[in-house]
């Protein structure tokens, strides 16, 4: 038997319906009869905060965990309407952050104020068409466990960003990132990587 989510997406006219329902179509949000009920699909570990002034724009219809000991500070935005929300343990999604799905954050990773990370893209393709009509494309973004974001940064959709890896306060990240590395600017470039060998973080000269 087919689960009523799966027959709803398999559905076209059925879907537009249901979405309808649930999100405000100037607003772009969920409605607020929805919000009122996010409590009961989101999943938030022990001891995880989420501050009052957070905007939670969380439906059911994508995942959404927050690990334990894990903190969204003031002014930011959540969003996984077009896409899941992953955060691990001990995370820190710091002042006025937006996070638009997918994306999967891992284990103790901090990140600073004011940084967008998104796996959203806006299709322009069609020159005949509005580019606000033209849907959206979506690619998933992961960062892996104990990683640091520095202020005012980018994460763009499809990115990777692996273990233990600094980005640059202002930097915009437009390509997958080695693990053990320090990458700054626009785009980003690494600057140091961690040498294993020597135990000490080696200048990159291009």
């Amino acid at each position: 038997m087919v689960k009523l989510s799966e027959k709803i997406k398999q559905t076209p006219q059925l879907k537009k319906t249901v979405l309808h329902l649930m999100m405000h179509p100037v607003k772009t949000r969920p409605r607020f009869w929805l919000r009122c009920l996010q409590f009961l699909y989101m999943k938030k570990g022990k001891k995880s905060v989420i501050y009052r002034s957070v905007r939670r724009d969380i439906v059911p219809f994508n995942i959404f965990i927050m690990g334990d000991h894990s903190v969204i500070e003031d002014y930011s935005i959540i969003n996984n309407a077009v896409g899941d929300i992953v955060i691990g343990n001990y995370t820190r999604i710091g002042l006025g952050n937006t996070v638009i799905g997918p994306v999967t954050i891992g284990d103790k990773v901090n990140i600073a104020q004011n940084v967008v990370i998104s796996g959203l893209n806006h299709k322009f393709e069609d020159i005949d068409k509005p580019i606000a009509e033209q849907g959206v494309c979506t690619k998933q973004v992961t960062i892996e466990n104990n990683v640091w974001i520095g202020a005012n940064s980018i994460v763009l959709s499809g990115i990777q960003i692996g273990k233990h890896v600094v980005v640059g306060a202002g930097s915009v990240v437009t390509r997958d990132v080695p693990p053990y590395s320090v990458v700054v600017g626009n785009p980003a470039k690494v600057v140091k990587q961690y040498n294993f060998q020597t135990k000490q973080w080696d200048k990159v000269i291009e």
